[in-house]
């Protein structure tokens, strides 16, 4: 009996000896689907995986992940993707005041701590090294211009803080920047980083030298006119340390950075404004939906239907094409856009729809008649009344004027019912409205062409599409090159970039003779209609 207990004593050591080994070996293995500082940190191609997670983090564009355009997005826009009330007369869309709320201190910090921890990577070959730094440094600067345009300016946080206890917080705590104080920031990283980056475009979505500088003239045309117009204000909008507000003596600086980095692209980038379509209203569309071999486009927020798609289509595509009955018509654009585009004989683009002299309607024999020698850029921008999409005619129609010879005079004739015939067998109200009382029909009489894909299928709420997000072109530097040297008395150089974006609309070779700011802005809106306020100009 003592044997046994002996031998079982012995066993059981050699067990428990065995056994804690065994865990001493488990416990030092390397682990399998966590990846440690020196695995990432001495790769590019894993550090490159990280990079790409910040790219991709950056603020999403306007309606383009969610599919709704919601009114503070536009300039030129209104809602009308809802039941009833919303479609009506004098009816105000609510939004929280967090809708648009945008804090991307998470995203800092992990960009801070991206460039500390490269920074100290001492297996990674130099070249790798320093542009995967400058990229993140881009990222950084571009996040930091989202957060000044909208807010002034805001803590600069260009290091991570370690919380240790209590007494720590006060260490971490950032007073805000000047706005001026931002703005010099951004500048200063771009022009110490765009020459670290690829002179040659490799990528729409990856920054280049050339992605810097259109950040760079981007930032300091807004700098700049935030000096020179707010200070023009009866009140000037400012506080006491400059954290809101830029002072009047730093617009011409500003101007001037806008107009160096801008004329850099334009005379050494290697892009061209899209001109491939003779037919100038689709070839305004295609330049924002085609991606391959896209001359113009500089960066884009990019969409695959491999997993990475939006459903600004589904929700904004005329309600006669939706393959769903989850949504459609999100977003209509308003007749005061349609009307800012003007003819291609320079006259004005107002619908005319009464007789000089007021006397009596104007009778077209077609819908469609009413926008005949419009700019072209707005067919590419808006699905007007009796235009083809998808193959399809849109029809939009919200009733008839029947003549009454009793009374000498028109009467209105309207239903309640979409898609309804008149006594005469012809339409009555369109599929698609307008109709006070429906879902998803136009209010306007319009709708969005612009980034609504054409292709049958990319309507379907499982599928979605994968047009992109364009954040900067060409066409978006020529128009801050023009501001730019028409504040600086530059008048003949700025007209130049205006009318290279005229003739390529369709107008003659040098169709503007002479420039005035009204004429900026108009230029503006008609290349940029339906901006995003996330994206700017």
């Amino acid at each position: 009996m003592k044997s046994i207990n002996k031998i079982s004593l012995v066993l059981l050591v050699t067990i428990l000896l065995v056994s804690a080994l065994g865990c001493k070996k488990f416990l030092q293995r390397e682990p399998t689907e966590i990846l440690l500082d020196d695995q990432v940190w001495s790769d590019p191609k894993l550090a490159l995986a990280v990079l790409a997670n910040l790219y991709n983090r950056i603020q999403p564009t306007g309606g383009f992940e969610g599919g709704l355009l919601a009114p503070t997005d536009t300039d030129e826009a209104m809602w009308s993707g809802g039941l009833g009330g919303n479609n009506a007369r004098n009816t105000r869309v609510n939004f929280p005041y967090t809708d648009k709320q945008f804090w991307p201190y998470e995203l800092m910090r992990d960009l801070d701590l991206f460039l500390e921890k490269l920074e100290v990577a001492d297996v990674m070959e130099a070249q790798d090294k320093m542009q995967l730094l400058a990229e993140a440094r881009f990222i950084r600067a571009y996040v930091y211009f989202l957060a000044v345009r909208s807010m002034g300016g805001v803590p600069l946080i260009l290091k991570t803080y370690q919380y240790t206890g209590p007494e720590s917080v006060e260490d971490m705590k950032e007073p805000r920047a000047t706005e001026s104080g931002i703005y010099d920031f951004i500048a200063s990283e771009l022009d110490a980083i765009k020459d670290q980056m690829p002179l040659t475009e490799t990528s729409k979505t990856r920054a280049n030298k050339w992605t810097a500088l259109a950040l760079k003239a981007q930032a300091m045309i807004y700098a700049a006119s935030i000096a020179k117009y707010n200070n023009q204000l009866t009140e000037p909008i400012q506080t006491v340390g400059g954290e809101v507000g830029i002072p009047a003596d730093k617009a011409n600086g500003y101007y001037t950075q806008a107009l160096a980095a801008a004329k850099e692209i334009i005379i050494n980038g290697p892009y061209s404004l899209y001109n491939v379509n003779t037919d100038k209203g689709q070839n305004f569309y295609d330049l924002f939906t085609k991606k391959s071999g896209n001359p113009e486009v500089i960066w884009a927020f990019d969409f695959t239907l491999e997993g990475k798609y939006h459903s600004f289509t589904v929700e904004n595509i005329p309600r006669s094409l939706r393959e769903n009955a989850t949504g459609s018509t999100g977003l209509v654009p308003t007749l005061n856009l349609v009307e800012a585009f003007e003819r291609l004989d320079g006259s004005s683009g107002t619908l005319l729809t009464n007789t000089p002299n007021g006397s009596d309607y104007i009778y077209y024999d077609k819908p469609e008649d009413i926008f005949e020698g419009k700019d072209p850029r707005m067919f590419g921008t808006i699905i007007t009344p009796n235009s083809t999409f998808r193959g399809e005619r849109i029809e939009i129609q919200a009733g008839v004027m029947e003549w009454n010879a009793a009374t000498n005079r028109y009467v209105e004739r309207t239903s309640s019912a979409l898609n309804s015939i008149f006594t005469d067998g012809g339409l009555l109200v369109a599929a698609n409205g307008p109709q006070p009382n429906a879902a998803n029909v136009t209010n306007t009489g319009f709708f969005l062409r612009k980034y609504v894909d054409s292709r049958v299928g990319s309507g379907q709420a499982g599928q979605g599409s994968d047009i992109w997000w364009i954040r900067y072109r060409l066409g978006g530097i020529l128009l801050i090159a023009a501001e730019a040297a028409f504040e600086l008395n530059q008048q003949e150089e700025a007209l130049s970039y205006i009318n290279r974006l005229r003739e390529r609309a369709g107008f003659g070779p040098n169709s503007l003779s002479s420039l005035d700011r009204t004429r900026i802005i108009r230029s503006t809106r008609l290349n940029w209609p339906l901006k995003s306020s996330v994206t700017g100009i």
